[in-house]
């Protein structure tokens, strides 16, 4: 999945040619635009969403903390913060 920046012909192509599938929309300007999935499209953009409102934290934005399972417990408090509201 991924933005419109990444509608090229070629990125598309690769994520083919590897076995893949993609969930780009096409830009408003395409010439020959593609079918997408919309909602799929959808389920990424709230994951998207989620993970701006978790970097507002400024220790999980700029890891204050040096171990990483301290780090994680924060994370998780914060989502759970997040999810609570």
């Amino acid at each position: 999945m991924g933005d419109k920046a990444y509608g090229t012909v070629d990125i598309r192509n690769y994520v083919e040619l590897q076995g893949g599938s993609y969930c780009i929309p096409p830009k408003e300007n395409a010439t020959a635009p593609w079918d997408r999935d919309f909602y799929q499209y959808k389920e990424r953009h709230v994951v998207e969403i989620f993970f701006n409102k978790l970097k507002q934290f400024r220790r999980i934005a700029t890891r204050y903390d040096k171990l990483s399972s301290v780090f994680l417990s924060f994370a998780l408090i914060a989502s759970a913060m997040i999810l609570l509201k």
